[in-house]
């Protein structure tokens, strides 16, 4: 037990150093970055009062930021108040930028999102990654992310980092396990960016770090999906899960991602349905992505011959042309969920289940029997149907945009140390 002090029993408890100037103003230069960002435009004064410091502190903050190309400013701002009107401050949208690449089993996407979390550049190919030895499938991700910074070069972005976004468990810029992908013990991070140095052997290496698939879909949905539900206001926990080949989880609990002891938390792909069921990919029987990921919908639905997008957009017009297998398999496929989902609302107590990736396109059809599992179930009896905590992934948020915005985030943090030389 600490004391009043800081002391301990054994001892006592490094406080860390003293703050010194620089640190404060680099400390100060985040809040005044971060306080315009939130706003979309604000005046120096508006900046002021929001964060509690002096306008002549502000101002000298500004011009920093300014001059770094994080802020720009324009026009003049009439607030109806007494005094001298302020001209505009905007998150610049030339300068800093963040670059996700999310590499799944039967696709690449590559976001450029800018300071302000645009997205500015977009890419996507479906490749089938099963299969294929890891150094060529990133490879072809490089040559992919390549391109994108190509076109983000010609909007005047400068990209100062990149994050992967991986199907499995990732852990310091490695793949500990990606059952769908066939990976083990797979060094990621570091074979991207040299595989990016060689396509961009003119540019500045990239730092490139790695994360769980589902973990940045969640953050992106928790930073630029707008989710509210009714009643509740702005929703800052909620579990979030994504349909692929497999299924992925990850649970965002006050507005903070639950990485768990090693930052394997989420894997609800596979938890058991049932103990003497399919074999799954991971080496056990009966795994929810067994039941409800994108082949065993496909499957189930007599759509074996289709994969990858074209077969889920397959299902979808079937379903939507009250075709009976297609309807049966998601009816099926949703039930299932209702029943892994309401134990998970149960342990967790989240505002809202988010579910993104293909159950998207299908969520009108595999709401309303989990619903029902979750009604039944979930003993807070505050998951009626129809009530809207569950509900469809926004369409502007995936894994390469929570990826890219990942990487800003650092920026945002330390604005100081991304400035141009």
């Amino acid at each position: 037990m600490n004391d009043m002090n800081g002391s301990s029993r054994g001892g006592r408890t490094p406080l860390g150093p003293k703050a010194d100037r620089d640190t404060v103003r680099r400390h100060n230069l985040s809040l005044v970055l971060r306080a315009v960002r939130h706003e979309g435009e604000a005046t120096r004064a508006g900046v002021a009062a929001r964060v509690g410091l002096t306008r002549a502190a502000v101002s000298s903050l500004v011009e920093q930021l300014l001059d770094g190309g994080f802020l720009t400013e324009s026009g003049k701002s009439f607030s109806g108040h007494a005094g001298r009107p302020g001209t505009v401050l905007k998150v610049s949208r030339t300068g800093v930028a963040g670059v996700g690449v999310e590499i799944n089993v039967d696709y690449v996407s590559v976001c450029v999102a800018d300071l302000a979390g645009t997205d500015r550049v977009r890419l996507v190919e479906h490749l089938d990654n099963r299969g294929t030895s890891p150094g060529r499938v990133l490879g072809r991700a490089a040559d992919i992310a390549a391109r994108a910074l190509a076109s983000a070069a010609e909007q005047e972005l400068r990209p100062v980092g990149v994050r992967l976004a991986l199907p499995g468990l990732v852990h310091a810029g490695a793949v500990r396990e990606a059952p769908n992908l066939g990976w083990r013990g797979v060094e990621a991070a570091e074979p991207f960016a040299r595989e990016l140095s060689a396509v961009r052997p003119a540019a500045p290496p990239l730092p490139v770090s790695a994360g769980n698939e589902a973990d940045l879909a969640a953050l992106a949905e928790l930073w630029f999906g707008g989710l509210k539900a009714e009643g509740l206001g702005e929703v800052r926990g909620f579990l979030y899960l994504t349909g692929e080949i497999g299924v992925g989880g990850a649970l965002v609990l006050d507005g903070e991602l639950l990485g768990g002891a090693h930052g394997f938390a989420g894997e609800i792909g596979h938890l058991t349905v049932d103990p003497q069921g399919r074999l799954c990919r991971c080496g056990a029987r009966g795994c929810l992505e067994q039941y409800t990921g994108q082949s065993a919908l496909l499957r189930a639905a007599g759509l074996d011959g289709e994969s990858g997008a074209p077969g889920v957009a397959e299902l979808e017009r079937r379903a939507a042309a009250d075709d009976t297998a297609a309807l049966a398999a998601l009816e099926g496929a949703g039930g299932v969920l209702g029943r892994v989902l309401s134990g998970a609302v149960n342990l967790f107590d989240p505002d809202a289940v988010v579910l993104g990736g293909i159950y998207r396109p299908l969520f009108r059809w595999l709401a309303p029997p989990a619903e029902a599992e979750l009604s039944t179930r979930v003993v807070s009896g505050l998951w009626s149907p129809g009530g809207g905590r569950l509900r469809p992934a926004s369409p502007t948020t995936d894994a390469s945009r929570g990826a890219a915005g990942l990487v800003l985030q650092s920026a945002l943090s330390d604005p100081a140390a991304f400035a141009p030389s």
